[in-house]
């Protein structure tokens, strides 16, 4: 799918050039380098008026520890319901305080605990690191809920982009396996499906994330896979599902000029054929995470409320019915 200015919507053509200029840096090994670099400088980082934590804790695959920021309300003193929040960043990018804004805005808008592992990025570690790191630390809220102070049973699993993609993986084990109860799941234009064979996903030259660094993306996450000539498991490229029956209530949107767009509205009407709620929005003349990058433009607000919306009435019906 080919994108142009014109295709995008007014708010955010006056960006449309700095942003093509920004997707140089997300098509090759150097520039996520550089990036990665930076983002390696907000690591720590708190939130103003919110209770930060940092732990480690152990892999259960035989991995090192892994970096977990957990936030919560300042001064809060009942059990909350606990979501496990996924980071996003093409599987090979980033960190959870890259996404602070993210946290801060969930807990605000209905007060939750937050767990956001710093996951194994695909070019140190091809898959199954980063889907293990994010399985195990959900079984870890969940086996120290008291500790943590959240609802166990009752959990949130939330993500965008790629770690919207793994956080449709966790859910889709924890329901296989029945080891932990999923209330909802928020995948927010999620990373799902490798083979990139849709019309949205094929020859996408959208600013920012495009179908080149889709597949750099791909490429190093599913590499031993691919080097060892196996079956791409439906945990490494959910897109792969073929039972969707089990899975929890979802909330999700995606922009219609991303090369996620069509996996996405796959993903939504395989989940309403099995009868699963769902609150979804296509958000016209939108490219890849637009309401992360731009927050104050008029169509991110709109994002925004759409979405706090969603995750607030979702609170009330899958975790607090009887209030």
């Amino acid at each position: 799918m080919r994108v142009t200015k014109e295709m995008h919507h007014k708010e955010l053509q006056s960006n449309y050039a700095v942003m093509k200029l920004s997707s140089r840096l997300l098509m090759n090994r150097v520039g996520v380098r550089l990036l990665n670099a930076n983002s390696a400088r907000s690591k720590g980082k708190n939130i103003e008026g919110l209770q930060g934590e940092e732990h480690y804790i152990p892999s259960r695959n035989g991995g090192p520890k892994i970096r977990v920021r957990i936030f919560k309300p300042l001064n809060h003193h009942t059990t909350l319901p606990g979501m496990l929040y996924i980071h996003g960043g093409g599987l090979v990018l980033g960190n959870p305080e890259d996404y602070l804004a993210i946290i801060k805005n969930y807990i605000h808008a209905k007060p939750c605990v937050i767990v956001a592992p710093d996951y194994r990025k695909a070019f140190d570690a091809p898959y199954p690191a980063a889907f293990n790191d994010c399985y195990d630390t959900l079984l870890w809220m969940n086996e120290n809920a008291n500790a943590l102070g959240i609802i166990p049973d009752k959990l949130i699993v939330a993500g965008h982009s790629a770690g919207g993609g793994i956080a449709t993986a966790v859910t889709l084990k924890a329901t296989d396996t029945q080891d932990v109860k999923i209330a909802f799941q928020i995948p927010i234009y999620p990373m799902l499906d490798d083979r990139q064979n849709s019309e949205s996903a094929k020859d996408n030259n959208s600013a920012g994330w495009n179908s080149r660094s889709n597949k750099m993306g791909w490429t190093a996450y599913l590499r031993d896979l691919h080097v060892q000539h196996k079956e791409i498991p439906v945990y490494a490229a959910p897109a792969r599902a073929t039972i969707f029956s089990k899975l929890p209530p979802t909330i999700t949107f995606v922009g219609d000029l991303e090369p996620f767009r069509d996996e996405t509205i796959a993903y939504v009407e395989n989940l309403r054929k099995a009868n699963i709620p769902v609150t979804f929005r296509l958000f016209e003349g939108c490219y890849h995470a637009f309401e992360v990058i731009f927050p104050t433009l008029e169509i991110s607000k709109e994002a925004w409320a759409f979405l706090l919306t969603a995750y607030s009435n979702y609170m009330d019906k899958y975790i607090y019915p009887n209030s």
